[in-house]
């Protein structure tokens, strides 16, 4: 070996001192289990659907014009039956409430004559309806992993953030017993 050769290999020998002198170094060990930790976390949430119903239609009617026909018609009727019964004052009496019975029966019967023609029968339509409402939804959230390992004959269970796997990097310490 010539002179430059040893140099390095002192060198490098002397770099290396601190790192064989280390308390600390990391190991493998092998993973027996993993238990996942799951937690079960209730969160409200609004469920909704739609159904359909059936909604009648409004229909819109021109309003029609009253007619007075059917009263004066009524009303002549009525008088003349009225002065056919009784005699004196009481005839008077008999065709005016005849006249008054008979307009109202003769417009009733022209008018409400009129408002059948208009009718038709109701139409209905179906509507969208939604309708929502809050449930409690559970939701399973893992929060950690428990993983039992071995390592040099010992069983070790540390929570873990993730699933290490078949091994485990483990750092290792070494330091002296106390009281000696």
């Amino acid at each position: 070996m010539n002179m430059h050769t040893k140099l390095i290999v002192t060198a490098l020998g002397i770099c290396a001192l601190p790192f064989a002198q280390a308390s600390e170094f990391a190991d493998y060990g092998r993973v027996i289990r993993v238990q996942p930790r799951v937690e079960q976390v209730r969160q409200p949430r609004e469920e909704c659907r739609t159904e359909y119903v059936q909604v009648p239609v409004q229909q819109q009617y021109q309003q029609q014009d009253r007619s007075a026909g059917g009263a004066i018609i009524g009303g002549i009727a009525g008088a003349l039956l009225g002065n056919q019964v009784g005699g004196g004052s009481g005839r008077a009496v008999a065709t005016a409430a005849g006249a008054i019975a008979g307009a109202v029966v003769g417009d009733r019967v022209d008018n409400n004559g009129r408002v059948m023609q208009n009718q038709q029968p109701q139409q209905v339509q179906e509507q969208a309806v939604r309708q929502c409402r809050m449930v409690d939804a559970v939701e399973s959230r893992t929060t950690g992993y428990d993983v039992t390992y071995d390592y040099r004959g010992q069983t070790y269970t540390s929570l873990m953030d993730r699933d290490p796997g078949q091994r485990i990097r483990l750092r290792v310490s070494v330091e002296p017993e106390r009281g000696q």
